[in-house]
């Protein structure tokens, strides 16, 4: 689930991020933040967010790892943060009866105040016990959710999804899907073409829907079948052409039913959700990156016509074409 694009950095400078590391932290978790968000830069190569760590007291914390972190910062970094990420925890007394220590549930309330506040993983049970997702929509790992429910009714928790991007705060299921929230803030705030070079050197997907399940069965395909992968790198060729499910089978040489079954175990959506995001997708690129007119990007995107175009962003990320380019590209631009 994702919201409109958020506000670009302040004047140009570096957006500050505090990672907080509670006492079992989940060590990959930990290091997501500087891996995606430290490593987006912009077309001249500067960095566009500074990312440090801290802790509560500015002590060390022992990791899920095994091993122990020293950070150079304790709870004061987030009170000039912009965005504060709150890892996953192994355990802990917000996963054992879903409280925090007062001096955490402060430090994060105060933090809300004026920074976008996101979890990874099980960092959304920090957040819960501090108060922050009340009477909101969020998400962690699917493994938690009945734990996470008992703790926290008045959560909307949606255990389904790999994010949540509910504005100012935003959650995330497991460790893969922090990667995907973390590449989805930089696309908010920057546009596609810096998170898809983040993506690239980190050799990870750029782009995974939001609302894409977490349940995606990869199971090994029968002999002699190749699966749904050709007729998709086909599709993303022709998303100009109109494309039905029917065509989509045909070219994959099997049964509607068969590649629909197929398609969604290797994807984890349905071949006719998969091809509007892609489209969704282009039509972001396109307007981000060219001059092309809204008519020209929603034919060159599959949508046909502007209204169609207009319809499925605003139902995506909340905003109309003309308005999704001038975030991204300067009001003096013409749509």
């Amino acid at each position: 689930m994702t919201s409109g694009p958020g506000p670009v950095v302040n004047g140009g400078h570096r957006h500050e991020v505090a990672v907080l590391a509670l006492p079992g932290t989940i060590a990959f978790e930990l290091g997501l933040p500087h891996r995606l968000l430290g490593g987006a830069v912009d077309a001249d190569e500067r960095p566009l967010y500074r990312v440090r760590v801290a802790t509560l007291d500015g002590r060390p914390v022992r990791t899920s790892a095994g091993y122990s972190i020293t950070p150079e910062h304790d709870a004061t970094l987030l009170r000039t943060a912009a965005t504060v990420v709150v890892p996953g925890v192994q355990g802990g007394p917000a996963m054992a009866d879903g409280r925090v220590a007062g001096e955490l549930s402060a430090a994060l309330r105060d933090a809300a105040g004026h920074a976008r506040m996101l979890s990874i993983c099980t960092g959304a049970f920090v957040l819960a016990a501090a108060g922050l997702l009340d009477g909101r929509p969020a998400t962690t790992h699917w493994m938690h959710a009945a734990a996470f429910r008992k703790l926290f009714p008045t959560v909307r928790l949606d255990p389904d999804v790999l994010f949540v991007d509910d504005g100012d705060v935003l959650t995330s299921a497991g460790n893969a899907a922090g990667i995907d929230l973390l590449l989805h803030l930089v696309r908010r705030d920057h546009g596609s073409e810096v998170a898809n070079r983040v993506a690239r050197r980190n050799v990870v997907a750029p782009w995974r829907e939001g609302g894409q399940s977490q349940f995606v069965e990869r199971p090994l395909p029968d002999a002699g079948d190749t699966g749904t992968a050709a007729t998709r790198a086909w599709a993303l060729e022709h998303l100009a052409e109109p494309l039905t499910l029917a065509g989509l089978a045909a070219h994959a040489r099997m049964s509607v039913r068969t590649f629909t079954r197929r398609f969604r175990e290797e994807t984890g959506l349905s071949p006719l959700r998969w091809l509007a995001s892609q489209r969704i997708a282009l039509a972001r690129r396109l307007l981000e990156s060219t001059d092309a007119s809204i008519d020209r990007v929603a034919a060159d995107a599959g949508f046909g016509t502007p209204a169609s175009l207009r319809q499925h962003l605003r139902a995506s990320i909340g905003v109309a074409p003309g308005a999704y380019r001038r975030t991204y590209r300067g009001a003096g631009r013409t749509a």
